[in-house]
């Protein structure tokens, strides 16, 4: 889900069904529903072209407008996208199907390039360090942490990392990364001599999806339900 300010409106995905739901206000009253199609995953709010973007299908990313609540545009991927961002200039996008990040410029509809890292990995989380100018994408079997140039998809760096991975933040206040897998571990990274791991924290098994808020200054990880144990967000404060 990502919430569009504009029109004060939540969007929320569903995977199950296709669709993309709307709750509108403090109150978040139902506001509307978008059918896309299968597997509809992730969501961006693209600001700087005033539209809702959503990952869905075997390799589309939709177009939304959220004045009109109609889509608009779509983009056809190679293979169903998963983690993706936007600069507000281009559009990143993972195809694991197809091992490479798929590159959109502003508002087309077309593929301009495909980075590709290699002929082993499946990549699936990604983020940006905007103020390096890098992109960070983990991928799965092997599973690594890889480092991007943004200007031209160079590979600066690979590292061992947790598996299963489906979530990848960049704290930029401390320079680290902060990689969650259903493994059953939350791996740290910190900027060193490139990125060196500095902590492999247990948390449970199947425990993939995580949060980390900047103004909060907090990661939250869903920890999955056990025989002991219930679901619960997990909460953790950085430090130092």
């Amino acid at each position: 889900m990502d919430y569009e300010p504009s029109t004060d409106t939540l969007f929320v995905v569903n995977a199950g069904d296709g669709s993309v739901r709307l709750f509108h206000g403090t109150e978040l009253e139902p506001s509307g529903r978008i059918d896309l199609g299968e597997d509809a995953d992730n969501i961006r709010v693209d600001a700087a072209h005033h539209r809702v973007l959503v990952a869905y299908g075997n390799g589309a990313i939709a177009s939304i407008d959220p004045d009109t609540r109609a889509k608009t545009g779509v983009v056809i991927l190679d293979g169903h996208p998963e983690g993706f961002q936007t600069d507000g200039t281009h559009v990143f996008a993972n195809v694991p199907d197809g091992r490479h990040v798929a590159l959109i410029e502003g508002a087309e509809v077309t593929t301009h390039a495909r980075w590709r890292f290699g002929e082993t990995g499946r990549n699936f989380p990604m983020a940006l360090e905007q103020e390096e100018s890098r992109l960070i994408t983990v991928t799965r079997d092997p599973a690594e942490l890889l480092r991007l140039d943004l200007s031209d998809g160079a590979l600066l760096s690979r590292t061992d990392t947790c598996e299963d991975a489906d979530d990848v933040f960049v704290d930029a206040k401390r320079h680290r990364i902060y990689v969650s897998c259903g493994e059953g571990f939350l791996d740290i990274f910190e900027q060193r001599n490139g990125y060196e791991r500095i902590a492999r924290i247990p948390t449970v098994r199947g425990a993939r999806t995580s949060l980390f808020s900047p103004m909060l200054d907090r990661l939250f990880v869903a920890g999955r339900a056990t025989s002991r144990e219930p679901a619960a967000i997990w909460v953790y404060e950085p430090t130092p």
